[in-house]
């Protein structure tokens, strides 16, 4: 993630990805869930499969909102870094390219938050 400042910045930002002890942080944001106000930010094994990502971070996190039960990961559309993309269910983390401090974006035609109201 580039930096932009007034001045020089001559200092190493304290969330790079040596200081998370081996984990990646991903972001995470669920569009037209707005009862999530920004995107989660997660910590990560690289080598966690993407299904197990899903199902045991993932869906934990986003709990809170009933639309959470009726998800269904692998018919979702999905955006890396603002882009189309479509995720490798049986692959880790590392092996669908998810890099440190990638934003992934989860859209779920058919639910739009609570009472279609985006939130």
């Amino acid at each position: 993630m580039t930096v932009n400042a007034i001045g020089a910045y001559e200092f190493a930002p304290l969330d790079r990805e040596a200081n998370f002890h081996g984990n990646r942080l991903l972001y995470l944001g669920w569009d037209r869930h707005l009862m999530f106000c920004s995107p989660l930010a997660m910590a990560v094994n690289p080598a966690m499969g993407f299904a197990e990502f899903c199902e045991q971070v993932l869906r934990p996190a986003l709990a809170a909102h009933p639309d959470t039960a009726r998800v269904d990961f692998t018919a979702s559309v999905w955006l890396l870094n603002d882009e189309p993309w479509v995720p490798d269910f049986t692959a880790s983390l590392d092996a669908n390219g998810l890099r440190h401090k990638d934003m992934l974006r989860l859209q779920t035609p058919g639910l739009n938050g609570l009472g279609n109201s985006a939130s």
